[in-house]
Formats: structure tokens, C-alpha cells, sequence
């Protein structure tokens, strides 16, 4: 597959079922489990605040999975006029979240979208994937994943409702090919520098099995690469979640492009079943985390009025990362992430394969 952006080892290829569980936070899932966690902590957010009313507002742990959040309607009305504790921006950068700088909405230019030639660049994306240098993974290895993401939020403090956004900042992802043993540093997730275990059993001794919303290598090895019955299985397996069955699937696509590392022939197949997902458009102009300029396969999620963008380099087709941007005003305090507003970014800046849990390619001998 010809994903490289990093070429500092031969080996390297560049580009939960518990609700709460670490795991959770393990991999980008699907946007019902993103959201799921989300109203759960805002919930505990709430409740919070209730026991302290007269104190000063604490500091809101968030829950950052890095996927843009999606309309649940029966858990949405749980919270209605819920006020979230957290700390009042004033735009400006020095503010931290959890171990990230905080500053204003990150905002973009809305590239225009167009359904022709979405069959023809996913084919050319394809091929080139096909034909790229992807090494397999041996038992006892690591599957690194580096990437740089920042993401646009509304905080609310008391009354008052703002928008603002965590910096850019470095997400390193190591997984054995099992997917039972990991380790995970973030800032955004996790305020220690040295970053938090993803090994299996979690924190309440459970060892969920992986599945296609939280793949393992093995896993991913396992699922069919013919492009017709891999879409038909991932309309099946996340039938009822997120806002449409189509946006969902073009999601779960995205999900398992973007922080995994998909076998060869299953990451060819993946962009030839988003080839048949209906309403993926092309986007000229996109940019990702980092500010490389590339061309974008995406899909406009209707409910939400929110572009899921995934987005490749415009001669060789290699993937560099995903952005999820606001095209469309909404009503009520979401109203606030406005037209043009970015709501998550990612690059990624290296995806290898390393002999040792914390190794980077840069260590490997």
C-alpha cells in the first residue's frame, strides 16, 4: 500500500464493548459510540455541578474520541437544559483542557463538493494502495500510529455558551496485532505525559472481542476483501447507529483508514466499497491537521450539517488525514460551531510496524 509520509525504517508505512472502558478510547469508533460517551460524561459533568453550586466551576474532564458527535435523540433528551462545568475561554491561547492548549473556533474555507468523478478518484486511490509497500505484522510486533489532530467544541459555563477548540497536538497509538496489548498517549485524553496502558483486560476485567467499530489486526485480516460483501457487512453490523446507514458506513470506512492498519488487499477493497456508498462527493481543495493541501473524498452527514472529509495527496493518492467541517448553520447551541467551522482534524504523520511496545520508527534498529 502506498501510504508512506515517513520513511525512517523499512518497515514503516506512512500516512468496546464497555461504554466506559479504556478500550473506549482506544480507536476512533463509530460516531453512536463517540456520542454515547459524550452525553455519559456530560451527564457526570452535571451532576457534578449540582454537588458544587456555590463553588467555583471545576475543570470538565471531556472525553475526547475523535469523532465528530451525532443526533441521539432518546439519550439527547436526558439532557436537556444540562449545563456542562468547564472553564471560560477568552480566545486566546494559555488556557489548558486536560493537557491541551486551548484558543478559539479553528475555522476553514468550505471547498466546493462535487459527485463527479467520486467513482473515478476512489479507483485511482485503489490502485495506489494497492501497489504500495505494506509489511505484515508478526506476533510480538506493534502497530504504531502517529498522527496530529486538533478539535472545535462548545463549552458552556453557567449560562453562558462559547465555542473553542483544543491546539494541535501530537496522538501516538501502539497495538499488537491481537489487539490485547496497547498503550495510548494523548493529551487530550490523558493529562500524563507518559500516556495511559490500552492492554486488555480493562479497568473492570472485561476483554472485549474486537469487531468493526474497534478492529484488532487479526481481525481485520479475517474480513473479506471482495468489495460488494465487505459493504454489505458493514451496513449489517452498524445497522440502526449513527444518522443514516450511509453516513454511518462511509464513517466506519473512514474510521478504519484513518487509525488502523488494514492488510493490503482489504485496504484497496475498503475504498472500492465507499466507491458504492451513495451521495460521496469530491472536494477539490481540502487541508489537513498539518496544512498539507490535497484533494478529499466525502460525504455530507444530513442530520447533523457536517462534511466527513477524508483527504489524499492529489498525484500519488496517499491518505494524510480527515477533517469533519460544518457546512450547514444549526439551530439551538449548536448553532454556534457555524458554517466553516472546523470541528476535528487529523494527520497522519507515520503508521509502522516496531518490535516493542513505546518504540518509534525512528528507534527501531
Amino acid at each position: 500500500m502506498n501510504a508512506n509520509t515517513s520513511r525512517e525504517n523499512p518497515a514503516e508505512w506512512d500516512e468496546s464493548a464497555q461504554l466506559l472502558s479504556s478500550t473506549a478510547r482506544d480507536l476512533p469508533t463509530g460516531r453512536h459510540q463517540f456520542h454515547k460517551e459524550r452525553l455519559m460524561a456530560q451527564i457526570h459533568d452535571m451532576q457534578q455541578e449540582e454537588r458544587t453550586v456555590t463553588a467555583a466551576p471545576a475543570k470538565t474532564r471531556r472525553l475526547r474520541v475523535p469523532r465528530p458527535a451525532i443526533a441521539l435523540p432518546a439519550l439527547a433528551a436526558v439532557l436537556a437544559g444540562a449545563v456542562v462545568a468547564g472553564v471560560s475561554m477568552s480566545g486566546g491561547a494559555g488556557v489548558r483542557d486536560g493537557g491541551v492548549a486551548t484558543g478559539p473556533a479553528l475555522t476553514t474555507r468550505i471547498g466546493t463538493a462535487t459527485a463527479k468523478g467520486a467513482p473515478q478518484l476512489l479507483d485511482q486511490i485503489s490502485l495506489a494502495a494497492a501497489d504500495g509497500t505494506h509489511p505484515a505484522v508478526k506476533p510480538g510486533q506493534y502497530i504504531y500510529i502517529e498522527s496530529k489532530t486538533a478539535d472545535t467544541f462548545v463549552k458552556t459555563v453557567g449560562d453562558t455558551s462559547g465555542v473553542a477548540s483544543h491546539a494541535l497536538h501530537r496522538r501516538q497509538v501502539w497495538k499488537s496485532p491481537d489487539g490485547t496489548k496497547g498503550w495510548l498517549i494523548d493529551p487530550a485524553v490523558n493529562d500524563s505525559s507518559e500516556g495511559e496502558t490500552l492492554s486488555l483486560p480493562d479497568e473492570r476485567g472485561n476483554t472485549p472481542k474486537a469487531y468493526l467499530n474497534a478492529p484488532s489486526y487479526d481481525y481485520l485480516a479475517k474480513l473479506t476483501t471482495d468489495p460488494d460483501a465487505l459493504l454489505a457487512k458493514i451496513y449489517k453490523e452498524t445497522k440502526g447507529h449513527g444518522n443514516s446507514p450511509d453516513q454511518e458506513a462511509f464513517t466506519t470506512i473512514g474510521d478504519l483508514v484513518n487509525e488502523s492498519y488494514p492488510p493490503a488487499e482489504l485496504y484497496s477493497a475498503l475504498f472500492k466499497a465507499a466507491a458504492r456508498i451513495p451521495g460521496v462527493v469530491v472536494v477539490q481543495d481540502a487541508v489537513d491537521a498539518v496544512g498539507r493541501r490535497g484533494v478529499a473524498v466525502a460525504r455530507l452527514d444530513e442530520t447533523s450539517g457536517r462534511r466527513e472529509e477524508w483527504i489524499f495527496d492529489r498525484k500519488t493518492h496517499v491518505f494524510l488525514g480527515e477533517r469533519t467541517v460544518q457546512v450547514r448553520k444549526n439551530s439551538g447551541t449548536d448553532g454556534l460551531l457555524k458554517p466553516g467551522t472546523v470541528i476535528y482534524t487529523s494527520a497522519i504523520m507515520s503508521r509502522a510496524v516496531v518490535d516493542g511496545m513505546k518504540q518509534t520508527p525512528s528507534q527501531a534498529g
